[in-house]
Order: C-alpha cells, then sequence, then structure tokens
C-alpha cells in the first residue's frame, strides 16, 4: 500500500471543560481526514499529537477508520489556578504498514480550551470589621463602602451580587455595591452607636463565610460653644475661692481663629442692695468702714429706742439687708431732736435707693419743711423725672442775694430699677454726688434767695414732704429706700464711700505666669463682671480655668447668683467664621449653718438694800458667759462586725462646734413695770463702752448696746452693767431680760432672765459696821444653800460676793430659834406622856407646861420652798392620841432668813408659801 497523503484537521479548535471535570467539549468536533481511505493504514489514522510544555490534556483516536478523536484532561483541572489552555495538536496516519512506516503528519491545528468554573467558594469581606463616625442630624448617601471578595474563577460565581444587613430596625440600608447610608437623621441623644451585621452574597447565591461587624459612631453637631461647663455651681459659705470652670475649653469646629473676647458676668441684683453685703445696721457700717461719729440713722429697723419706723413695710431683714418699702401712701416723721434743725456746717446724706420709672410728679426722699402755718421747704432730697434733685434753702441771713438752692443730677441709674449707693457731700455752696462710687457734678443749678425769718419749727419726714399749712403729706415717693443717713460737721471720705458700697461677693481670677501678658483681663468695680481679650486660644482657656467666686462673708445670703459668659471671636475666613452662643449657669450659695447664740450665768440672786442704794448698785450679769455654736451633721466610718463585711459601714453623726463671730446688738429690758428714773436706773461705764467702739442708748424700759464688736467684748461690757435704786423700802424683787444678736436681727440669742431679790434688814443702822466678818464664818455659810422666801443666798464662790450683816444676823436669830423650838418639842412629848398615864389611872387632867424653870416664846414658823436652795428636813415627831382624833407633824427647817420680823415682808412679796403652821395655843399657859 502507498501512502501518498497526509492526514487533514481543522486549523483551530475551541473548547470547553468544567472544573473537577476531564471532558472537554470541541467546537468543532476533532476528526482527521486521510484521502487515502479506504485503504488499510495509509487511509487510517492512528493518533493525535499534542504539542506544548505542561499541557494538561490528551488526545485519543475513538475511531481509527473516521478519524474520530477527543481531547481530555489527564487530570482534574482548576479554574482558579489557570482559566484558560491553549496548544497545538497534529494528526497522524498509520503510515505503510502495521509497522507504520513511511507515516505522514497533518499540519498544526491551534486548541484553545476553556476552564468553566463551579461555585466552590463563598464570599469574604477584606476587612474583619468596619468603624466610622458620623454627625448626628445629616443624611448622607454613603457613611463607608464594605468588600467582599469570591474566590472563584468565572464571572458569575466570583462577582458579589448584594449585600445584606442582618440585624434589624436599624435606620441603615446597605445597596449592591456595599454602599451603607442611614435612613433617617440620626440623633446623638437617642443613640451614640450603632452596631450593624453585614453579609454577602456572590452571583451563585453563596453567602459570605462569616458576617463582617460594622460601628458607626453618632458624633454631635459640631457647634461652637464652652465646653466642660457645670451649669449648677455650689458654693459652701467659709470655703473662700471656687473655681467656676476648671475644665473649660472652647470648641471651635477646627476653625482657624485669630482673636476672641469674653465677658463673664454674675448677676446678683436680687440679694440685698444688689449684692451679698454685711447686713448690719447703716450706723454699724459706718463705723466699719472708718467713718468718724456724728452720724445719724433715719431709717433704723424698728426697736423701743427707734420707733418710727414700725409700720413701714419691709423684708424680715434676716437673710439680707432690711429695706423699707414706700408704695406712694406711706411717709414717716422722723421724732425731734434726732436730726439737729440747723446744716450750716459741712453734712453728707446717704442713703440705698431702687426706684423705677415713675410719674412726673416729684417723689420726696427726705424733706424738712414747715411743722405749721407755711410749707416751706427749707431742705429736701427728691427724685423728679429721672433725676436727683437736692433742694437747699439759705436760712435768713443779713444779705439778701440770690444763692444756690437746686441741684439737679440727671442719672439713669434713678429709674433703672436696680440699687444704687447715693453720697451728697455738702458744703455750700459745693455739693458733690457720689453714685456707686463715682462722682457726678450737678448739670443745672437754680438760685433762690434765702429764707424769710420765722419762728415756725420744721418737721423731717420720710417718703413724702409736710405741708405746714394744710396739714397733710404730699409729694409721696415710690420705691425701696435703706440705709439712709445724715452725718453733721464732716464731709464722707471717698475711701468711706467705697468700703460702703464694695460687695461682700463676687468674681476673681488668678492669672497663672505663663499666661498673664497673653490675655488682657479687666474687672468692673463691684467684681460682678469681668472681661478678657486675646489671640491665643490655649491661654485664654488657662485664664478661664482659673476665674473663680469668692464670698467673704461668715454668714453669706444663701440663694441663686447667675451666671453667663458672651464670647466674641475673629476669624481668618470672616465668611465662614463662626458664632460663639452665650454660657449660662449659676452659682448655688448654699445655707450657712445657722449659729446658736447662748446666753449663761447666774439667773437670781439676792443683795442686801444697801447695795442697791449705793453708788456703784448691784451687778446684773456678773458671770454672764457668750457662747456661740454651730450644729453640722458628719460622716463616720462604722466599723462592722458581721462576718465577710470588709467595707466599714457610713453612719451620719451629729456634732456641735464652738466658733467665733461679732455681735451688733445686746438689750437688757426690764420685765415688768418700767423704770422709775426717780429713783432707779440701769448704768454702765461709757469709758469702757466707748473705749470699744461701742455705742449705749437707754430708757425706762432698759438698755441698748450696739456696734460690731466681738462676743468677749460685749462680755467684758455687759459684765458692767449696774442696776441702781435709791429707794427700796417697798422693793423686794426686779426682774431683767438679756437679748443679744448679730447682723441686724439675722441670728437672736435665747431670752437670759436674771431675777434680783431685795434683802431687807431689821437694824440697817448696823450694816455699815459689821460689813467685814470672820473668814470661817463665810466658809459655813458656803456649804449651805437655804430657803428664803424665793431667794437665792448664792454661795460667795459662786456669785463672788461677800455676806452682808444682815445675813449674819438672820443666821444668828434663826439659829436660837430652832434651837428653842426643838425644846418645845421634846417638852411636847413628855406632856402627852404624863396625860397618857393619867388617863390610865382614871384621871383626867391637863397638859400644862412646866414652867417654873422655863420660859418660851413662840413665833410662828413658816416653811418656803425655792426652786435655787437647798432644803433639809429635821425629825419629824407624831403622836397619837388614845381617841386617834388628831396626828400634829411637827417639821424642823434649817434655813438664812432675809425674814423681818412677823414676816411682814414676805407677804407684801407675794412669795410662794406650801404651807404655814401654827402652834395650837389652846392649852397653853403663857
Amino acid at each position: 500500500t502507498v501512502n501518498k497523503h497526509k492526514p487533514w484537521i481543522e486549523t483551530t479548535y475551541h473548547g470547553i471543560v468544567t472544573e473537577n471535570d476531564d471532558k472537554v467539549l470541541l467546537d468543532p468536533p476533532l476528526i482527521a481526514l486521510d484521502k487515502d481511505a479506504p485503504l488499510r493504514y495509509a487511509g487510517e489514522i492512528c493518533g493525535f499529537r499534542i504539542h506544548g510544555q505542561n499541557v494538561p490534556f490528551e488526545a485519543v483516536v475513538l475511531d481509527k477508520s473516521t478519524g474520530e478523536g477527543v481531547i481530555r484532561a489527564k487530570d482534574k483541572l482548576d479554574c482558579e489556578l489557570q482559566k484558560e489552555h491553549t496548544f497545538t495538536i497534529q494528526a497522524y496516519d498509520c503510515g505503510e504498514g502495521p509497522e507504520g512506516d513511511n507515516m505522514k503528519k497533518s499540519h498544526k491545528a491551534t486548541v484553545h480550551i476553556r476552564v468553566n468554573d463551579v461555585n466552590e467558594y463563598s464570599p469574604v469581606f477584606k476587612e474583619k470589621s468596619y468603624k466610622t463616625t458620623v454627625i448626628e442630624g445629616k443624611k448622607y448617601d454613603s457613611i463607608l463602602k464594605v468588600e467582599a471578595v469570591d474566590a472563584d474563577c468565572s464571572f458569575q460565581f466570583s462577582q458579589i451580587c448584594s449585600y445584606e444587613i442582618v440585624t434589624p430596625d436599624v435606620p441603615f440600608s446597605i445597596d449592591k455595591d456595599g454602599n451603607i447610608k442611614n435612613t433617617e437623621k440620626l440623633n446623638y441623644s437617642k443613640d451614640r452607636m450603632y452596631k450593624l451585621t453585614v453579609t454577602a452574597y456572590d452571583c451563585g447565591k453563596n453567602r459570605a463565610s462569616e458576617d463582617v461587624l460594622v460601628k458607626i459612631n453618632i458624633k454631635p453637631t459640631c457647634k461652637p460653644s464652652w465646653q466642660g461647663f457645670n451649669k449648677r455651681i455650689e458654693y459652701e459659705p467659709g470655703t473662700g475661692s471656687l473655681a467656676l470652670f476648671p475644665s473649660m475649653h472652647l470648641e471651635t469646629c477646627e476653625e482657624p481663629i485669630t482673636s476672641i473676647q469674653a465677658s463673664i458676668m454674675l448677676e446678683t441684683n436680687h440679694i440685698g442692695k444688689g449684692c451679698d453685703r454685711d447686713t448690719y445696721s447703716e450706723k454699724s457700717l459706718h463705723k466699719l468702714c472708718g467713718a468718724s461719729t456724728g452720724t445719724v440713722e433715719l431709717l433704723p429697723a424698728p426697736s423701743t429706742s427707734a420707733n418710727w419706723t414700725v409700720g413701714l413695710p419691709t423684708d424680715n431683714g434676716h437673710d439680707s439687708d432690711q429695706v423699707f418699702e414706700f408704695n406712694g401712701t406711706q411717709a414717716i416723721k422722723v421724732p425731734e431732736g434726732v436730726v439737729s434743725t440747723t446744716l450750716k456746717e459741712p453734712f453728707t446724706i446717704s442713703v440705698w435707693m431702687r426706684h423705677g420709672p415713675g410719674s412726673r410728679e416729684k417723689e420726696t426722699i427726705l424733706c424738712n419743711s414747715d411743722k405749721t402755718e407755711m410749707n416751706r421747704h427749707h431742705y429736701s432730697l427728691y427724685v423728679h423725672n429721672c433725676r436727683l434733685v437736692l433742694l437747699l434753702r439759705q436760712e435768713p441771713t443779713e444779705s439778701e442775694n440770690y444763692k444756690p438752692a437746686e441741684f439737679h443730677w440727671k442719672l439713669d441709674q434713678v429709674c433703672d430699677k436696680e440699687w444704687h449707693h447715693y453720697v451728697l457731700n455738702i458744703e455750700f455752696p459745693a455739693v458733690i454726688l457720689f453714685v456707686d462710687g463715682a462722682t457726678f457734678e450737678p448739670f443745672l443749678v437754680t438760685e433762690d434767695y434765702p429764707l424769710h425769718a420765722s419762728k415756725i419749727e420744721t418737721q423731717l419726714t420720710i417718703g413724702a414732704c409736710w405741708q405746714g399749712g394744710s396739714a397733710r403729706m404730699t409729694q409721696y415717693f415710690r420705691g425701696n429706700l435703706a440705709g439712709l443717713m445724715i452725718r453733721s460737721g464732716k464731709l464722707e471720705n471717698k475711701k468711706v464711700i467705697d468700703c460702703l458700697y464694695t460687695c461682700k461677693e463676687g468674681l476673681d481670677v488668678q492669672l497663672p505666669e505663663e499666661v498673664a501678658s497673653a490675655v488682657k483681663v479687666e474687672f468692673n468695680p463691684n467684681q460682678s463682671s469681668l472681661s478678657l481679650e486675646g489671640d491665643d486660644i490655649e491661654s485664654f482657656e488657662k485664664v478661664m480655668q482659673h476665674i473663680s467666686y469668692l464670698n467673704s462673708r461668715q454668714f453669706p445670703t444663701p440663694g441663686i447668683r447667675h451666671l453667663r459668659v458672651t464670647t466674641t471671636v475673629k476669624c481668618f475666613n470672616e465668611e465662614t467664621c463662626i458664632s460663639v452662643p452665650d454660657s449660662e449657669g449659676y452659682v448655688m450659695v448654699l445655707q450657712p449653718e445657722e449659729p446658736k447664740i447662748s446666753l449663761s450665768g447666774i439667773d437670781h440672786f439676792a443683795r442686801g438694800a444697801a447695795e442697791f442704794e449705793s453708788t456703784e448698785g448691784v451687778t446684773l450679769f456678773p458671770e454672764l458667759r457668750i457662747v456661740s455654736t454651730i450644729t453640722r451633721e458628719v460622716e463616720v466610718e462604722a466599723e462592722t462586725e458581721a462576718e465577710g463585711e470588709d467595707d466599714p459601714t457610713v453612719q451620719e453623726t451629729v456634732v456641735s462646734e464652738e466658733i467665733m463671730h461679732n455681735l451688733d446688738t445686746c438689750e437688757v429690758t426690764v420685765v415688768g413695770d418700767d423704770l422709775n428714773g426717780d429713783h432707779e436706773s440701769l448704768e454702765v461705764d461709757l469709758a469702757q463702752i466707748q473705749q470699744r467702739t461701742l455705742e449705749m442708748s437707754s430708757s425706762n424700759v432698759g438698755m441698748v448696746i450696739t456696734g460690731v464688736n466681738t462676743m468677749a467684748n460685749y462680755e467684758q461690757v455687759l459684765h458692767l452693767i449696774r442696776y441702781r435704786n435709791w429707794h427700796t423700802e417697798a422693793l423686794f424683787d426686779r426682774k431683767f431680760k438679756l437679748v443679744c444678736s448679730e447682723l441686724n436681727g439675722r441670728y437672736i440669742s435665747n431670752e437670759f432672765k436674771v431675777e434680783v431679790n431685795v434683802i431687807h434688814t431689821a437694824n440697817p443702822m448696823d450694816h455699815a459696821n459689821n460689813a467685814m466678818v470672820q473668814p470661817q464664818f463665810i466658809n459655813q455659810v458656803q456649804h449651805a444653800s437655804v430657803d428664803l422666801s424665793g431667794h437665792n443666798l448664792v454661795n460667795t464662790h459662786q456669785a463672788s460676793v461677800v455676806p452682808s450683816a444682815a445675813t449674819i444676823v438672820i443666821v444668828v436669830c434663826v439659829s436660837f430659834l430652832v434651837f428653842m423650838i426643838i425644846l418645845g418639842v421634846f417638852r411636847i412629848r413628855a406632856a402627852h406622856q404624863s396625860t397618857m398615864r393619867d388617863q390610865e389611872n382614871g384621871k383626867e387632867n391637863e397638859m400644862d407646861w412646866d414652867d417654873s424653870a422655863l420660859t418660851i416664846t413662840v413665833n410662828p414658823m413658816e416653811t418656803y420652798e425655792d426652786q435655787h436652795s437647798s432644803e433639809e428636813e429635821g425629825d419629824e415627831e407624831e403622836e397619837e392620841s388614845e381617841d386617834g382624833e388628831e396626828e400634829d407633824d411637827i417639821t424642823s427647817a434649817e434655813s438664812d432668813s432675809s425674814e423681818d420680823e412677823g414676816g411682814e415682808q414676805e407677804d407684801q412679796q407675794g412669795s410662794s408659801r406650801q404651807q404655814q403652821l401654827e402652834w395650837d395655843d389652846s392649852t397653853l399657859n403663857y
């Protein structure tokens, strides 16, 4: 057989094979043709040869005669390793015999085989978790993008067709590309962070092998503002400075700042007269500020010595200053003699006033006018159309020339409904006005003739002006007044004025050295506001953190003080410059621990009448003690005995602590009838009072000591108060009451009552000669406190008083009387025994005294009881008659008695008497 022709195959083949399978589907099919057919060998196809390196395929002849063959994979294919394979194939025939001689080959054909993918891999997220932060109040197109990949080689199975949020009920959605967005505006106050679980699916619907966690933090909307500011700041009295903004910083939302200004305002207008000040009387405050004497207080707190302000509406004056309200219908007359009617020498008028826009009529603060017949105003201070006017008419003089008469000041302060302090220094014809420490000159001065000569008396009024011709008030004032004072003879100096106006509370700042030059700080006069200016935010914040509140009062007025921080910034870019809103808060001044002022000492004693009549008199409070205490709750750790309880138990315990503070008033008041100036008085060494810068006033109801001073100084002065009475015949006792207070009545002591009794003697002429007694006798008296008709004879150690001669005489007489009574008792018992023997013998005999050897004079004997004396009872003797009719109790009592003969003094005194025993003398022979 001759092999004339080569086999023929197609030039290109395309095949498809599925991974993990070996069958290749070819297009066109693999068929080799040979023109030598149907010859045996020469026309048959013996095989296919593949050309290429590491080709994972083989070609196999299925039918030699037809030339049909197949390509198949040698091993399982992996699409992920290689998706396509290209190689060449060549067919060859069987030659000219069984040995294949003269075998012919076809041309080489190119074979392209694509490996088809199987969805064997699941999606995997590129990140283990996702995290982002968004700002509240915004809707985003895409908050973040999650991304998963699939290891499959085909587009279908390697493509992620969808993502899904697994977490239910969250305001987020995700698209097919993995973009997460919010479906509603987020609110920081509602949720600060969301945690989402997200999964992915490939296009073969395989789900991700592991879901991924997505954290979305919600950030509040960036608003330029001061951060770290506590709105409520508690201030504990007595703790000094308190930092107001220790953690404050400015949020600028990353806007570049070139400069910053801020003002901090402490609102105290509602506290007292504009802020917290000492609430002593205005007169005491003038003294504390260094003003000299001569100041007259025209609006004092109502008291027994100054009662013309009784009836005016006021606050209670306890926690804060006492102010008086005038509603347009009220006015008061100042009694004669309080203020001198002639004011030719320099003088000062000062007043605290709060006044709003009023009517067009004049409103009088202070007026001195004719009391009768005429309506002339000698001098007055009034408000008219937001102007403060001082009228000062000159008294008659030789020259009838025009002189300045009215001084006008136009002031916003008069009508702003706020408290202001006004001081008028008048040295005619010059008048200087100070308002809150600042000087104001009058804008208008009018002149007038001096007043005509007249003998009409004048009337000083407050809150209106007295019209003497029509006998009525006019030009009523509407507003609040306090501390109205007139000081004659000397002008008030600026130092005193500033002291009176200065607040006891305010803002303070201690600048750190490193920022002192970087920030400019300015205070207003009363330190209720300060302003800061700087260009470095960090330095500015440090200064803000060192601003503090300070209240130097020992007992500050409790309540709220509002705080406001106003800020202005400048930026590099004016168009996008931020605006910082005001920050508001308040300082809460806590209630101070209230002191309890306690007065104690000897509250009942007796003295001889001669001591009351002496020039020294009787000291009322010889051993007075003034103590002030506060009570507070403290937490203490109590040890626990239970097993397993390592933590101690905290318990609250009340403790009392003695404190020191000033007093401003002590008032001694007589209890009962008023003092009769003809024969009794309360006296004190005025030099000692003045030495302690105190003042004393007295009346028929008692004595008042005023002035801000220590408790120790008040003690010393009260030890000196003496009571004198140079007509003691009808006097048996006198009672007094002492009350002390602090801060114009804010804290008041207990009422300490003292009763002094008068000891009358039978021989008052002997008193002087028997004043000195033996020491050993005094020692005996000291050991026994005895009853005497309600009098308490205090031992000498306790009262520091030497017994009078009258006391000695009484003791001797009583001792003799007791001795005689004891003898009489024994005699009576003997008589009763004798009577019983006679009755047994059938004899009726009377009980007679055997007076052959003894003579007894019997006086009524009384038993007294006094709460301050000790009582000793003698032996009680009982005798019972045979028929049991009667039982006699005989009590023997020892006492030091100041009783006059016959006990007449006791009847006049009305002393407490338990019972009176009388002798049954029907059977006695005298």
